[in-house]
């Protein structure tokens, strides 16, 4: 069992996302501070990337605002590392094949996990051509999170044999998709935990998807606080974060 997957040992995971350096570094560091504090067990770090076709228009706007302040790789690593001298909480990387390519395939998964990355999503890249990102995940350490949409239906034993951390149940699944798609995973005999993000903002729509999920992604909510708050959102984001982490255990 990995460190993502020992997270899931004993109850409802709470998985924030923020994207990375919005509206600066500072203010992300804080933000996953406060994250912390409010009990998140597991924080999705966003690198901004220009087309992130797999995002809300919420999302979207914020990888814009963090792009204009020049947030890359290299800044992101750094922050990550800066936060691993007081945080143990997982860390998983959201970002996307290109920046990946250009950066280096293998360069970008060695840093990521010398900085104490402990999983990668890429939404755009099928179960097909994971092979080459999956191999040196393995030999690092990090967990190459899947993917499953409801279309995934015919394909969830391929994806889910060799999967790791837990199976992501993509943003796009509705509620009563999401219940459908991590009921075919268990009817495939899958134990891996499943956790979904569809239309997650508040405590009653998180309480709501941990009945049928083991765990449940906040795309939006904290990049929302972020924009409306800027520099002082931590504080809303630490009170927000709670919220939703007594709704889970409650």
């Amino acid at each position: 069992m990995n460190k993502l997957e020992s997270v899931f040992t004993n109850n409802k995971v709470l998985i924030p996302f923020i994207t990375c350096g919005d509206p600066n570094r500072d203010v992300t560091k804080a933000a996953v501070r406060a994250m912390v504090e409010g009990g998140a067990d597991i924080i999705e770090l966003g690198i901004p990337f220009s087309d992130p076709t797999a995002e809300s228009p919420v999302v979207q706007a914020s990888y814009d605002r963090a792009l204009k302040v020049g947030t890359y790789a290299d800044e992101i690593f750094e922050l990550v590392s800066d936060l691993r001298k007081e945080i143990t909480v997982p860390f998983v990387l959201v970002t996307y094949a290109n920046p990946v390519f250009s950066y280096g395939t293998e360069d970008f998964i060695r840093k990521a996990a010398s900085c104490g990355i402990d999983g990668i999503i890429i939404p755009d890249v099928p179960y097909e051509e994971k092979s080459e990102f999956a191999e040196i995940c393995k030999e690092v350490g990090i967990s190459l999170i899947s993917v499953l949409a409801p279309t995934s239906t015919n394909r969830i034993s391929m994806i889910a044999k060799d999967a790791e951390g837990f199976l992501y149940i993509s943003a796009d699944a509705g509620e009563g998709e999401s219940s459908t798609v991590v009921s075919d995973v268990r009817a495939q005999g899958v134990t891996l935990p499943c956790v979904t993000s569809a239309s997650i903002s508040t405590a009653i729509q998180a309480k709501t998807a941990a009945t049928y999920s083991d765990g449940v992604v906040l795309p939006s909510g904290v990049v929302e606080l972020l924009e409306k708050y800027g520099t002082e959102a931590p504080s809303h984001i630490a009170e927000y974060i709670k919220e939703i982490k007594a709704a889970l255990q409650a």
